[in-house]
């Protein structure tokens, strides 16, 4: 998932605001209780989305996939008293855990979690949504999106997760392509020319998609 050297990726974290104790927490119990621990945000990336929010100040934003709860925070840092996260996810067995972190984090009141399919959830809720995160299931990245953009105000902000894909998205010719790679190869390409938006994609991590709604 990295795409830097090693020693540049460690220049920049150590450049990076630190993790406070609870983000280390969250990383341990991660790293040792969940299965693909590789999906959390982590700190390098996590710091990205405080900033990105503090610089944007929604009212709401709308997470797409919580998994345990590092990203959430991250984003619930970066919003004003007033403001408010909506975050979905598919699994419950996580959620005594992420439950835990968002309490223990100070933030639970402006924290909406959510359990359920997404793609279900998202059409029930109001919105509108000035931040929206997807990090769920890739294969849906662009159902998500279609679902959302009606529902994000103008000059909203819209991120999508691992579009780099570790790689995948460079294909080698006669080289078969898995569904997951193949619909992250879609969904950048049809962002990228969706004229109600503007994007880019920054080499963090694993690649993460920015598209500004018009």
């Amino acid at each position: 998932m990295e795409f830097i050297d090693p020693e540049l990726l460690a220049y920049c974290e150590a450049h990076t605001s630190a993790e406070d104790a609870l983000l280390k927490k969250i990383t341990r119990e991660t790293q040792a209780k969940v299965l693909m621990p590789r999906m959390l945000s982590g700190h390098l990336q996590g710091k990205v989305l405080e900033l990105l929010v503090k610089m944007h100040q929604p009212k709401t934003i709308l997470e797409i996939g919580t998994y345990t709860g590092y990203s959430g925070i991250c984003m619930a840092r970066g919003l004003k008293s007033d403001g408010k996260l909506i975050t979905l996810d598919i699994n419950d067995e996580l959620e005594t855990m992420v439950r835990g972190f968002f309490e223990e984090s100070g933030l639970g009141p402006q924290i909406d979690y959510r359990l359920g399919n997404a793609r279900e959830i998202i059409p029930t809720l109001e919105g509108p949504f000035d931040f929206v995160f997807i990090d769920a299931d890739k294969y849906y990245y662009q159902e998500y999106f279609d679902l959302v953009i009606d529902k994000v105000s103008k000059g909203g902000i819209i991120l999508a997760d691992n579009v780099l894909w570790s790689g995948k998205v460079l294909v080698e010719e006669g080289k078969k392509i898995d569904k997951d790679t193949q619909a992250l190869l879609d969904f950048n390409q049809n962002v990228h020319l969706d004229p109600r938006v503007e994007n880019t994609i920054l080499p963090i991590r694993d690649g993460i998609l920015i598209a500004r709604k018009l």
